[in-house]
């Protein structure tokens, strides 16, 4: 796929596209193979949000995230991706196999979605080149012609300015606003909430910007260089539209994490080093958590659960990335993917919606052997946890809540244990 290495080929992309600015944070890699483009944006300070389905090639997503990359099973189909609109700073395809001709520009039209204002969308591969390529590919120099210029018109009807085309390589941009789109006419999506998106079908329309004043302004409004944006006050909560968040429990949610994640690491000794790469917030909130933890030692994947109120926007406009989720099923990810799991009063947001014992055989099942799991609760909700935690054979402990024993909300720890077959005969003798 990088004929002159990965390395080169971002180098490439960053004479067009402003990665070394702070301006680039969040990055989705669409049909990502076994996630090589994350995995060398990750050093460079740039979180991808990479997917890819399990098909002939089998568990690429399993090998990236053994690699230490972010990944997720998925597809563009028939369903909106689930992450919110104006998410993504870079949206990037490489030889990904997504026929972006086709369903009426549909495809494209989710890319858009969920490209930030002023984002940046990456082609590389077919048909690009195609004068180079086409007998390779076994078709015709007309058809090949006339899928890239069906790309192009969707791309202009999008109002995408085309910044660069070299070889297999092609760039567009996003515009601000939508004040200076000149399309003529558009199947605009009628929807008002362009972030209510789990199991709702994909549409070929057009999500609309959000309102400005003028010409010069960023739809949605404009973020500040990353790291300073992770502690900036996100345009979704200054322009109030995150329902009860205001700029000042912003605020006070920022210093409340920053204290919990102090005591933590005081609870956990290992957190913040090496030994814990791949983490997951399974209810991230204001994504706080990961903020606090912040280090080029590990990334989070902050989850919003459906039935939470909506801040996984507010999650990636601070620079991180997330993904929404219904707790009461399977999480797309294989089997022992994550090394720490962290969650927030999950367990009360859930305690009428499904069995706390799917859950947790969920947690097992995406934890690696030895990986800790953080949970903070009511103490009666983790108590019946911890009975349950006892038949996964996890080693756990309550510990108070950093205020002191008087407070009802505890700590859960557990440490899921490296479990051989010996070791369970053994276990099932001991039991009888």
């Amino acid at each position: 796929m990088f004929p002159r290495g990965a390395d080169a080929y971002i180098d490439e992309l960053a004479s067009v596209v402003p990665m070394r600015s702070g301006m680039i944070r969040t990055a989705l890699d669409t049909g990502c193979g076994v996630a090589s483009w994350g995995a060398y944006l990750l050093k460079r300070n740039i979180l991808v949000m990479s997917f890819a389905p399990k098909d002939n090639h089998e568990a690429q997503v399993q090998f990236a995230l053994e690699r230490g990359v972010p990944a997720v099973i998925g597809v563009l189909g028939s369903i909106r991706l689930p992450y919110p609109s104006r998410a993504f700073d870079m949206s990037h395809c490489s030889r990904c196999l997504i026929p972006w001709a086709s369903n009426e520009g549909m495809y494209m039209m989710e890319v858009d979605r969920v490209l930030r204002p002023g984002g940046y969308w990456i082609l590389s591969g077919p048909p690009l080149n195609w004068k180079t390529y086409h007998k390779v590919w076994n078709r015709t120099k007309e058809e090949c012609k006339a899928e890239q210029k069906r790309i192009e018109d969707y791309a202009e009807l999008l109002c995408w300015e085309k910044k660069y085309e070299r070889g297999d390589v092609a760039i567009w941009r996003k515009i601000i606003n939508g004040k200076s789109c000149r399309r003529t006419s558009a199947n605009i999506c009628q929807t008002k909430d362009t972030d209510n998106v789990w199991y709702k079908k994909m549409e070929a329309c057009i999500t609309p910007y959000p309102n400005v004043k003028d010409s010069d302004e960023v739809a949605g409004g404009e973020l500040k260089k990353f790291p300073a944006r992770l502690f900036a006050v996100p345009p979704r909560i200054s322009k109030e539209m995150v329902p009860g968040v205001t700029v000042e429990s912003y605020q006070e949610d920022n210093k409340l994490w920053k204290k919990h994640v102090t005591s933590y690491k005081r609870i956990v000794s290992l957190l913040g080093t090496t030994r814990y790469h791949n983490i997951m917030d399974m209810n991230a909130g204001l994504g706080g958590f990961a903020a606090a933890l912040d280090s080029p030692k590990l990334w989070v994947m902050n989850v919003v659960p459906t039935i939470a109120d909506n801040t996984l926007g507010v999650v990636y406009e601070r620079g991180l990335i997330g993904i929404y989720h219904d707790w009461c099923e399977g999480f797309s990810t294989y089997p022992r993917t994550y090394d720490l799991l962290h969650a927030n009063r999950l367990f009360t947001l859930y305690e009428d919606k499904c069995e706390f014992e799917d859950i947790l055989l969920e947690m097992d099942r995406v934890l690696r052997p030895e990986g800790s799991i953080i949970l903070r609760d009511g103490v009666e909700v983790l108590n019946k946890v911890r009975k349950i935690a006892a038949g996964l054979r996890w080693e756990t402990k309550l510990v108070d809540h950093e205020d002191g024993p008087l407070v009802p909300e505890k700590i859960f720890v557990a440490v899921k244990q490296y479990v051989v077959e010996g070791d369970e005969d053994q276990n099932t003798q001991n039991d009888e």
